[in-house]
């Protein structure tokens, strides 16, 4: 602890410098799960990974660790240009001094701005800026963060359950028929899920599925 305390009280410039990027780490750590969620396209993939174990009804077939993994280096693979950009404009001119900490929050929200502007539709984002009673900006920068980070999260989960009620539909053909099936056999004691899992996870695997939503979700950024 007192080296710690040495470090910030210190007015030599390489310990403020180290002073800087301790604070910058403890922030962006503490801040982290948020700019994963709400900022990125982590809650896409998430839930429209989400949606294709429950509608093939596999239970916990893949676990959620599988899921969360899959969508969290997805994640990293759409956003690494930004993340790059970030580090390029941001983060490495902090470390050498060349700008602010300020400056450096500035350089860093420009291409974390535009990725999500992208991705907002213009309603949910007029909703925000309707309520803060906000002027029309003249560009992307000109909107505040606090008003595009839930433009874009809102706008993220209709993508996804658009998406998601894609998937549902061939699944839910196949439940309705093996039921219609069944029923017309008498056997209505006998749980359709039990005999469609198998010819859903068939069509599944016949169509190629996770390569087939993982294309979907990487053409959609």
């Amino acid at each position: 602890m007192n080296e710690f305390a040495e470090i910030f009280s210190s007015s030599d410039p390489e310990n403020v410098s180290t002073a800087v990027r301790l604070m910058l780490l403890f922030t962006v750590l503490s801040l982290a799960p948020g700019i994963l969620i709400l900022m990125t396209s982590f809650t896409r993939i998430l839930i429209v990974l989400s949606f294709v174990r429950t509608s093939l009804a596999t239970q916990q077939m893949p676990p959620n660790q599988v899921l969360i993994g899959i969508a969290l280096f997805l994640t990293f693979f759409i956003m690494a240009p930004t993340l790059q950009e970030v580090n390029n404009e941001a983060l490495q001119p902090l470390f050498n001094e060349e700008i602010t900490l300020d400056e450096a929050y500035e350089e860093a929200a420009v291409p974390m701005k535009e990725f999500m502007a992208k991705h907002t539709r213009q309603k949910d984002l007029a909703l925000f800026m309707n309520y803060a009673q906000m002027e029309r900006p003249e560009t992307i920068q000109d909107i505040p963060m606090t008003t595009l980070v839930p433009a874009f999260a809102i706008s993220e989960l209709k993508t996804a359950f658009q998406m998601g009620f894609m998937i549902f539909v061939p699944f839910l053909v196949i439940d309705m028929a093996v039921a219609s099936v069944l029923m017309s056999m008498g056997m209505m004691m006998l749980p359709p899920v039990m005999i469609s899992l198998p010819f859903k996870i068939l069509l599944f695997v016949l169509v190629d599925g996770w390569y087939l939503i993982t294309h979907s979700l990487l053409e959609g950024f």
